[in-house]
């Protein structure tokens, strides 16, 4: 139809497309009818696997998935967008690139990273959770969680990933960096003294720039995304609780696509074999 009045027009007859319709009884909707495909079909033994660790672990990625699954990625990516899957991000605006040395290593206890962050503990108000973690292997060594936020609470969570690393307490045989921000908790005197007596180096990041201390803001944003954010804590005791089996989950379970979809605990016990 839309043929007819093109051609209507070009000899100098503007008709409208209601007047054609009516002329050759022809409905204005098949007209204007658009046939649409028909979705795609994804094999049930394709997509229930899927479908079933993502309800596991909703914070799965298709590159994940496709990892553990043992499947091609690009089919795995198709069927997250077949079947609406997609892991939702939030939109991050572009931020400033400075010149620094990332918060990588090449080796384990080469350099860690520590930092501070708030979370909501019901009855017990704001808590003060503090993480170490090998920036490396990305494991999750040592943390601590409490009311209040001064130095004691970072240097419960050092000491935890001294011992877990080395099984003990006491200066570290080869010195190595420990990364931090720029912090009351950890320029006090207390903190950087007792850093100083178990061999360690401190470094810190420029000022407000939170992005030099990545890693361990990355760890931080996936608890709070995957754990902290998924659960109402009631008291201290409760998020203790749900935040330690967590982290259970993480060093143990959870897959890294920077680690060649390894775990943390597997990256380290790979470093040991070589």
């Amino acid at each position: 139809m839309a043929s007819i009045q093109q051609g209507l027009k070009e000899d100098g007859f503007d008709v409208s497309m209601v007047k054609l319709c009516r002329w050759f009884g022809v409905p204005r909707r098949s007209v204007y009818y658009t046939p649409r495909k028909a979705a795609p079909k994804v094999k049930p033994e394709l997509a229930e696997p899927i479908k079933a660790m993502i309800e596991a672990e909703p914070s799965f990625g298709y590159r994940t998935v496709a990892g553990l699954l043992r499947m091609n990625k690009n089919t795995v990516q198709r069927i997250f967008q077949i079947k609406g899957w997609q892991v939702r991000k939030r939109a991050v605006g572009k931020r400033p690139r400075i010149e620094a040395l990332p918060s990588v290593a090449s080796a384990p206890n080469q350099r860690w990273a520590t930092d501070l962050c708030r979370i909501w503990g019901g009855k017990d108000g704001w808590l003060s959770l503090a993480l170490v973690i090998d920036c490396h292997t990305r494991q999750l060594l040592g943390w601590q969680l409490s009311r209040t936020g001064r130095a004691s609470t970072a240097v419960a969570a050092l000491e935890q990933a001294l011992i877990t690393r080395f099984g003990t307490l006491g200066k570290v045989k080869e010195p190595f960096l420990l990364r931090s921000d720029n912090g009351l908790v950890f320029t006090s005197r207390d903190y950087t003294r007792l850093v100083a007596g178990y061999g360690m180096k401190q470094e810190f990041i420029t000022p407000h720039c939170p992005q030099q201390n990545g890693m361990v803001e990355r760890v931080i944003r996936t608890l709070k995304e995957q754990c902290v954010h998924r659960h109402r804590f009631e008291s201290l005791a409760h998020a203790l609780r749900v935040i330690s089996d967590w982290i259970g989950f993480y060093n143990r379970q959870r897959p890294h696509q920077a680690l060649n979809t390894m775990t943390p605990d597997q990256a380290y016990a790979a470093t040991l074999t070589t």
